[in-house]
């Protein structure tokens, strides 16, 4: 087999921005590194050495973390991992703290969070009054009964109350976990229902794209789809409440809050919150993540390779349903103030997170690739339209971000903004692969492997291969990787996830390619794989070249074929405006992919869908189409209750049933 690679180019070019030296020497990284003394023989803002000696020495490694962030442990660990077997490795045994404690005890500046909706409100929560709040909601939830253990379960937006609760829950060694009011009813029951939660935070209704929407009903029949539930606590926003019983956020502990507020010390690896894979092909994963796992990687991977502090204003765009909530909530242990946001990244117009970002004095603005791909397409110049004078960095990640994305970023944002993409997941609440603030950034990259995390790029042969695309590894344990899920007694739904191909090795499930010096270049989902001919290529390099053509808003491709058998490498495309897919376009598509790409990856058939299949949280749903193209029938390759447009896939059938013309 042999790789098409276009994405890498061989030069890799100058870069699009370097770090000026006194902004190395004032980051937190160096700080750490100046602290630590170590690595030995390694000159300062060495970060291959440091990276090295993160991987090679993780006992000491994850201990300097613990100790540089002043981690407060009620007792202290007896030894600080296992061993490094995977799955089995056991961090910070004998350790008992509390993550809350943390978050809400961390030093800062300026408020601890800020809220804004798309239909003008506005909220600002001090330290204290968040402390003060989260305190209230407590000592409800405990004169409710709930207590270490039992689950505490959220429908709710990325609102202040969201926060809270979670916090409150945290706080009595609850287990935490959510959905966004624009799930549907059986994407939130197939969720939620797996814990048996006791108690559920919720609205009855949110605003998004202009208009409010109000969810009583299907809060009305969440509620009667969790016979686990004990309590209903409700932010009521509609005119009508829902035909529950419910009592009011509001009113949740008044007078009961204690003067200090408490925290329940829990083992290291007591699970703090249950997050969901996408759960496209049968019920969600319940992805079990501890106190301790999550503090370690969030300190490291915010306050070092993010950079973030006192002072920062973080903001990233995303929902309750997305881990990117948990991290942007991860925030407040840096000291960082936290900028939410409820409502549509495109309403009134795609400028309005800009306009956010303005308002607020944001100093890291994330979001996902798509939307700054979206940005590109649009031809907007944010830059010239807001004054973006406070932002200093910009955050990418939930898909690749092509060549492309890099140039308009310091074209049409801010020529002097550092750029970073990251590369992880769920599944640890982080990523592998991210910005660090004393590397250059270059088109199309990603800046560095993670302190910590072995990333590493393996050939079939299970061998660690440079300047060549591979499967992206972890062969070596991270604290943040799941506890468990939930109701995998003997872990066989865990290891399958991913020590099947590799035993003893976390595979990720993307293609990636790393350059020698660490810097990577991420190549889409591996088990969506393009094989032609015996030539293998990821398909977000498809999509970059598909996606330049103005006609083109959308695209998803899915090749048919198997090991040893070739099969039709099918394309759907949804069209922008008043575009028509007539010969012509038709025409162009393939001739830019034989020009661009490769002649064998010229799609056999193409097709115009008005929109294309995607996951609750975004993803294109390239597995589940294949599957459906090769016979698995549709209510057996797809849960519709995962989609954001579930009526896509019966459309796309239907459309992939046509006679071609």
């Amino acid at each position: 087999m042999q790789w098409v690679t276009s994405t890498a180019d061989p030069t890799r070019g100058e870069a699009l921005w370097r770090p000026a030296p006194a902004a190395v020497a004032g980051s937190r990284l160096t700080r750490y590194r100046k602290w630590l003394g170590r690595p030995p023989r390694s000159e300062p803002a060495d970060y291959d050495a440091l990276w090295r000696w993160s991987v090679e020495e993780p006992e000491v490694f994850w201990r300097s973390i613990a100790d540089f962030f002043a981690m407060r442990f009620a007792a202290p660990p007896r030894r600080i991992l296992s061993g490094r077997e995977m799955p089995g490795a056991r961090w910070f045994e004998g350790a008992r703290l509390n993550y809350a404690e943390h978050a809400l005890t961390a030093a800062g500046e300026g408020p601890a969070l800020v809220y804004r909706s798309e239909d003008g409100a506005r909220r600002e929560l001090s330290r204290a009054e968040l402390r003060a709040e989260v305190g209230r909601v407590r000592a409800g939830l405990a004169a409710l009964g709930v207590g270490k253990g039992d689950r505490v379960v959220a429908f709710l937006p990325n609102c202040p109350e969201a926060v809270i609760a979670f916090l409150a829950t945290a706080s009595l060694g609850a287990v935490w976990s959510s959905c966004p009011p624009e799930f549907g009813v059986d994407g939130v029951l197939d969720r939620l229902r797996q814990i048996e939660p006791k108690v559920l935070f919720a609205v009855d209704g949110s605003p998004y794209g202009g208009r409010f929407h109000d969810r009583g009903g299907e809060l009305t029949a969440i509620v009667a789809g969790l016979p686990s539930l004990e309590q209903t606590i409700l932010v009521p926003r509609a005119d009508t409440p829902p035909a529950i019983e419910w009592r009011p956020f509001a009113e949740l502990g008044a007078g009961l809050a204690e003067t200090d507020l408490a925290f329940t010390q829990v083992e290291f690896e007591h699970p703090l919150w249950v997050l969901y894979s996408s759960g496209t092909t049968g019920l969600p994963k319940a992805i079990v993540q501890g106190h301790g796992g999550i503090l370690l990687e969030h300190y490291k991977q915010i306050g070092l390779h993010t950079d973030l502090g006192a002072g920062d204003r973080f903001f990233w765009f995303t929902t309750t349903g997305w881990m990117m909530w948990n991290y942007l909530v991860g925030g407040l242990l840096a000291g960082s103030t936290i900028v939410l946001y409820e409502g549509s990244p495109g309403h009134p117009d795609l400028t309005v997170l800009y306009r956010l970002a303005e308002e607020e004095g944001v100093t890291y603005f994330g979001v996902s690739a798509p939307f700054l791909m979206a940005c590109r397409k649009a031809g907007l110049q944010p830059g010239a339209e807001v004054d973006l004078s406070a932002l200093r960095g910009i955050g990418s990640t939930g898909a690749p971000l092509p060549p492309e994305g890099f140039d308009w970023v310091y074209e049409a944002v801010k020529p002097d903004v550092w750029l970073g993409s990251l590369l992880g997941g769920t599944d640890v609440c982080t990523g592998f692969l991210g910005p660090c603030p004393w590397l250059p950034v270059r088109r199309g990259e990603i800046q560095c492997r993670s302190l910590g995390a072995k990333a590493e790029a393996w050939n079939e042969k299970g061998e660690p291969v440079i300047g060549e695309v591979g499967e992206l590894v972890l062969s070596v344990p991270m604290p943040s990787m799941p506890v468990c899920f939930w109701n995998d007694e003997d872990g066989e739904r865990y290891r399958s996830s991913y020590f099947d191909v590799f035993p003893g090795v976390w595979r990720h499930g993307d293609w990636v390619m790393f350059h020698s010096d660490g810097a990577s270049i991420p190549l889409g989902r591996s088990d969506s794989t393009l094989n032609r001919g015996g030539v293998r290529m990821g398909t977000s390099e498809f999509y970059r070249v598909v996606e330049t053509l103005p006609e083109i808003k959308d695209s998803v491709v899915v090749d048919t074929g198997s090991l040893g058998r070739e099969g039709c490498l099918w394309l759907f495309v949804a069209l922008a405006g008043a575009a028509r897919l007539d010969p012509e376009l038709e025409q162009r598509i393939r001739a830019t992919l034989r020009r661009r790409l490769s002649p064998r990856h010229v799609p056999d058939e193409i097709r115009a869908v008005s929109g294309v299949p995607r996951t609750l949280s975004g993803k294109k749903l390239e597995v589940p189409i294949k599957r459906i193209l090769t016979g698995t029938a549709p209510e057996e390759a797809v849960n519709p209750g995962t989609l954001a447009n579930p009526e896509s896939i019966a459309e796309l059938l239907a459309v992939a049933a046509e006679e071609t013309a």
